[in-house]
């Protein structure tokens, strides 16, 4: 059963790599191309993330980035700013292109992260994981547990591991035990799972299905030349895009490299 699922993850990867799954353009390759290490880079892929559940990723970093290039809204990613701005003036600039779209829960949600940033990072982002060596397990035990209520959302399951994976794709941060970085549950990535085998049907409709997702893929990598959040995209488009059949021929003849 394990040989048969990695199998067909080994199939599901190399669609990926090969395009065959759709995704050139991803959600977040809408933004500012901003210079990877600068600090403006860390808030832009950071705050918009808090506010990326129920809704299409997609038009979310549309929006976010409508936002960045008007003058008149681009401070809500200055966390300096925000503070010093009037609640309303901060609803009006997130709600101008839809960045927020629950008017007063997300502006709260957007003004409460930036006050944490300035409390304890001094309003720079990137001092939370030099603070915490750059480590997974630290920074999200740093987020989850130690400190969740002044992350709200980005503290959470799902949203937490995915911006770490995004930091790491856009940003020039480096992590380590990068190993322990885990898919992020989101609905896609939980039903591709399912439709690999590798949860039931119970447990794709049950309430902890993101930690059991997480735990599967954890166990069925181990000891493999994956790490979980290398087929995390792969699971995301797949699903996205209708579940496209795993062409097994394509493993012929073919070297992976990962």
């Amino acid at each position: 059963m394990r040989e048969e699922i990695l199998k067909k993850v080994d199939i599901l990867y190399t669609m990926w790599k090969q395009g065959s799954l759709g995704g050139e353009i991803m959600p977040e390759d809408e933004n500012p191309h901003l210079d990877k290490e600068s600090l403006e880079n860390y808030l832009y892929f950071t705050l918009p993330m808090a506010l990326n559940y129920q809704r299409n990723s997609y038009t979310l970093w549309e929006s976010a980035n409508k936002t960045y290039y008007d003058e008149e809204t681009r401070f809500v990613f200055n966390p300096n700013e925000v503070l010093d701005k009037s609640f309303e003036e901060v609803q009006y600039a997130l709600t101008k292109y839809k960045v927020a779209l629950q008017k007063t829960k997300q502006t709260e949600i957007w003004i409460k992260l930036c006050n944490t940033f300035v409390e304890l990072f001094d309003g720079d982002i990137r001092n939370l994981f030099n603070e915490l060596d750059n480590d997974v397990d630290k920074i999200r035990n740093f987020i989850q547990k130690e400190n969740k209520t002044k992350f709200p959302y980005l503290s959470g399951t799902k949203i937490c591991n995915y911006w770490l994976y995004v930091i790491w794709q856009y940003t020039d941060r480096k992590y380590k035990n990068i190993e322990n970085l885990t898919v992020a549950p989101d609905t896609h990535v939980c039903k591709a799972t399912y439709r690999l085998g590798l949860i039931t049907e119970n447990e794709l409709n049950s309430n902890n299905v993101q930690l059991i997702v997480i735990d599967r893929w954890n166990k069925l990598f181990k000891g493999t030349k994956y790490k979980p959040i290398d087929i995390h995209t792969a699971l995301w488009l797949w699903s996205r895009n209708g579940f496209k059949e795993l062409d097994q021929s394509i493993l012929d003849n073919k070297k992976l490299k990962i």
